[in-house]
């Protein structure tokens, strides 16, 4: 197999009328000595508001290929953060590893490869009175696995966004290629 050395992806994974609990990872997946691993290592240090943590499935569990999780939202309270790093992480952290035991990402690689995952968590999910943490687990761990296996064949290929450029409109612009 050939050297991955710059790959990325990305996925929606939502249940219907649980807003809360979508995931929406954006994904970069690479040689630990090309860019991917650059921009890893450069991740360590803390960022205000975008704290960054390994992937783990447990205590000392962390999974290969290395991921860094970073959150798309600013984590304000103790109560989201303990989310991300909790049931946020358990999925994405499964997800991982079922994608190499799948052969979504090639086992003999895994230690020649980082990930950097960029996460969505609803700043309101910890308020949310019945949150189905289950939900919010089985969406990240479906979305990691989505968006790796995207990432690493290319998909959507070049052809299907051409196909799809006046057939598909972003689901938050309903006037996303209307122009007037």
């Amino acid at each position: 197999m050939s050297k991955i050395v710059f790959k990325a992806g990305e996925a929606t994974v939502f249940s219907e009328g649980k807003d809360v609990t979508a995931a929406m990872p954006e994904i970069v997946i690479g040689a630990v000595d090309g860019p991917v691993g650059t921009a890893f290592a450069n991740m360590m240090a803390q960022t205000k508001g975008h704290t960054a943590m390994f992937a783990v499935r447990d205590i000392n569990q962390m999974v290969r290929p290395a991921t860094m999780m970073v959150p798309k939202v600013t984590l304000k309270d103790s109560l989201n953060i303990e989310l991300f790093g909790g049931v946020v992480q358990a999925g994405v952290a499964d997800g991982i590893t079922d994608a190499v035991i799948e052969g979504i990402v090639p086992k003999e690689l895994v230690n020649d490869l980082c990930i950097i995952a960029l996460l969505w968590i609803d700043p309101g999910c910890a308020k949310e009175a019945n949150l189905d943490k289950a939900d919010l687990y089985k969406n990240n761990y479906e979305a990691i696995k989505l968006a790796l296996k995207r990432a690493l064949n290319d998909e959507p290929s070049i052809d299907e966004l051409i196909a799809n450029r006046h057939k598909i409109k972003h689901c938050m612009w309903e006037d996303s290629w209307d122009q007037k």
